[in-house]
């Protein structure tokens, strides 16, 4: 266990921990397990832990092609899910879009104050007008009968079909960045084109989330998969370690997507 324990941040042990879990109860009961939603640094991990095990396949499902958020089916070798078998529905917020307007912050906070765990939520999409969010199934009724307003937006929550998924606005762009080290700051820097000064006041006045946590400290190393939210800037997403310069500065694939372009 030490030696997957070396490769993740200290903070990240806890959930190693869950996986190799998830992965001996397949083994010893050769039954699937379905995962709650789990962000990419978490699949990653997923995969890191559970990859190479010959004896258990990985399936991936968050709703549509391009969700971030995903649930993951662990499976003996007999067994393959079908898409009912990851118990996602969506969810459709009616609200009177005239006169309001929603956020992916408020919604989330409405929905986590209801009492619905993060883990039993998928992505919130948008398609600039109409939010819909993907929702662990057995969560629905509870949910309907809670929630029926967003902050001070009185809305009406509605399942929807998967044909009735809206196409999200968000488009993101892969871009290859040198950076000198794997510090937040440092690549918070190199991919907005900011200095290191500027990248260290939006951590200090808690604007910068890293795989939606908060945090405070500019020295956080990053990883594979680590998504970094950044108030009115965008989101970042380390897609891979490329190498090393000449000069020993460190190669880096993002994922960019920057909202204000």
């Amino acid at each position: 266990m030490e030696s997957i324990y070396q490769h993740f941040r200290k903070d990240e042990q806890i959930f190693i921990d869950t996986v190799t879990d998830w992965s001996r109860q397949v083994e010893e009961q050769y039954t699937p397990y379905l995962t709650p939603f789990l962000d990419p640094r978490q699949q990653y991990i997923v995969e890191s832990v559970v990859g190479q095990n010959a004896d258990i396949s990985l399936y991936y499902f968050g709703g549509y092609e391009e969700a971030e958020r995903k649930r993951i089916f662990l499976a003996p070798s007999y067994f393959e899910p079908d898409q009912q078998d990851f118990k996602i529905t969506i969810c459709e917020i009616n609200y009177p879009s005239k006169f309001a307007t929603l956020s992916h912050g408020n919604i989330l906070g409405s929905l986590t104050g209801a009492g619905i765990n993060r883990e039993t939520l998928g992505d919130i999409i948008t398609d600039a007008e109409t939010w819909q969010f993907f929702l662990d199934e057995p969560m629905l009724p509870y949910l309907l009968s809670q929630v029926d307003s967003i902050g001070k937006i009185k809305v009406h929550l509605e399942e929807r079909t998967y044909t009735e998924i809206v196409l999200p606005k968000d488009k993101w762009d892969s871009q290859s960045v040198i950076a000198s080290s794997l510090r937040i700051d440092v690549v918070l820097a190199a991919a907005f084109n900011l200095s290191r000064q500027k990248s260290k006041e939006l951590i200090a006045s808690n604007k910068v989330k890293v795989n939606w946590n908060e945090i405070t400290r500019p020295d956080i190393s990053l990883g594979i998969s680590d998504v970094i939210s950044i108030r009115g800037f965008g989101r970042i997403k380390l897609k891979s370690i490329e190498g090393k310069t000449r000069k020993e500065k460190i190669r880096l694939e993002l994922d960019i997507l920057d909202r204000n372009q």
